[in-house]
């Protein structure tokens, strides 16, 4: 399995430098290639890692980290990776919630790698989230709330500082957050 998900992140990581090189729209060229790299990535690994969080995760790793070294900016581009992303797993019949959560999740792990803001990062995951899940006729209201579950939590692991940073940035960024925030218990 580790194997599997090393390839995919290498893969993804040489895909993305190799078709973001020259592109003039480099906005919409993100989500075009990262949703072919997830759709054929699916394809290629089967069943038994399309119900998983694994695959999703490893192409954000790989995308982010194939951007880092380009010199695009990594934090203008989440939201294209994880709009890319989800669209292209849900499409080849991944589970919704499943998706969101390991591409956010993702994000925020690769961010904090990387040596970006977590914050301004888990804004454009949680923006991505939902234009992902919107542009395959998913349940946007539902892909908010893992989305933004699922960075409060992966940001309550780099300590509270950090949460409240995230809990802050998201409730001022995103549309109807500031609700979803105050009814998510992170002790469960």
């Amino acid at each position: 399995m580790f194997k599997i998900l090393s390839k995919i992140v290498n893969g993804t990581k040489g895909a993305i430098s190799s078709s973001l090189s020259g592109a003039s729209d480099v906005a919409s060229t993100i989500v075009k290639v990262v949703k072919k790299i997830t759709i054929n990535t699916m394809r290629e690994t089967g069943d038994f890692l399309v119900e998983g969080i694994q695959v999703p995760a490893a192409i954000v790793k790989g995308s982010l980290q194939g951007i880092s070294e380009i010199g695009v900016s990594v934090i203008k581009a989440v939201k294209g990776v994880i709009t890319g992303t989800i669209a292209g797993a849900m499409e080849s019949g991944g589970n919704q919630k499943t998706v969101v959560k390991g591409a956010v999740a993702e994000a925020l792990y690769s961010a904090k790698e990387l040596g970006l803001d977590i914050a301004d990062t888990a804004v454009e995951a949680v923006i991505g989230a939902v234009d992902g899940v919107k542009q395959v006729g998913g349940d946007t209201v539902s892909a908010s709330v893992t989305a933004i579950k699922t960075a409060l939590t992966v940001s309550k692991e780099f300590g509270d500082e950090t949460l409240d940073q995230v809990k802050q940035s998201i409730g001022i960024s995103v549309k109807g957050a500031k609700d979803i925030i105050n009814q998510i218990d992170l002790k469960k």
